[in-house]
């Protein structure tokens, strides 16, 4: 198996199993565990995974966030239950932004259901999905194409953010903690803080499973957001701490029961 064969088959391998082991590798693949971890070391260095003790994984970790190639197949319901409860605060005819991420581009499909909308974006899965939509104005945003985001960042997507305006802007995290919002990427930072400087409302997406997590850079403080959204309801200790900050939370599997 060729060198390029043998690292894609690490990614699917790591796509239905979120982390591989060195040995195993070496033996899969009849080579020496050197030549695997000069594999794992070219695949860290372009952001697909994260090394580990032993092995590799895409599970995020404070300076790490995985390639939206993975993050993409992951937590499909829970994905979908949050763009389903974000949907409820977009109406026809509103000018909406939505972020790069996974998550986003699920909430980008729907938005179909609210035309006609104004559509903002740095997320190239949406503006591939809604490039030839009738009903949805898209205005992609340019910049530096990421690979690793599938999104358009830097100082050229910041710069035309300046200069627009949208009734809510949509925004996704990897990490939630001490109510702030944190991401890995100073990159994305920056550009999802031009979002909400351009917006009149925001609204943050996140999974339960990221709360009580932290990243290299704080994003924003929760109260910064006028709504945060959830999949499943995380410890009843941090419902009680938006409670008494005043973060408005909704857990959109409730709103689905209900």
């Amino acid at each position: 198996m060729r060198k390029d064969e043998r690292r894609q088959e690490i990614i699917n391998l790591l796509v239905e199993d979120k982390t591989v082991d060195l040995d195993a590798l070496a033996d899969r693949f009849f080579v020496s565990k050197m030549t695997i971890h000069r594999d794992l070391d070219d695949l860290e260095r372009e952001g697909v995974l994260r090394k580990v003790r032993g092995g590799a994984t895409i599970d995020a970790g404070t300076q790490f966030e995985s390639d939206f190639r993975f993050r993409e197949h992951q937590e499909s319901d829970a994905k979908a239950l949050m763009a389903r409860a974000a949907l409820h605060l977009v109406e026809p005819g509103m000018t909406v932004m939505v972020n790069d991420g996974s998550m986003a581009a699920v909430l980008g499909e729907m938005l179909i259901e609210k035309r006609p909308l104004t559509l903002i974006t740095n997320n190239a899965a949406i503006m591939e999905r809604m490039k030839s939509e009738s009903g949805i104005s898209l205005i992609a945003l340019g910049g530096i194409y990421s690979a690793k985001f599938n999104a358009y960042l830097g100082v050229l997507t910041e710069e035309a953010l300046s200069r627009l305006r949208a009734d809510i802007a949509f925004l996704s995290t990897p990490a939630v903690s001490d109510r702030k919002a944190y991401h890995m990427d100073d990159n994305v930072i920056r550009a999802k803080r031009a979002m909400m400087a351009s917006a009149t409302k925001t609204c943050l997406l996140v999974n339960h499973q990221r709360i009580g997590r932290m990243a290299l850079h704080v994003m924003a403080d929760l109260e910064d957001f006028d709504v945060v959204i959830t999949d499943r309801a995380p410890e009843a200790s941090v419902v009680e701490d938006f409670e008494r900050a005043g973060i408005p939370l909704t857990i959109a599997l409730h709103e689905e029961q209900t």
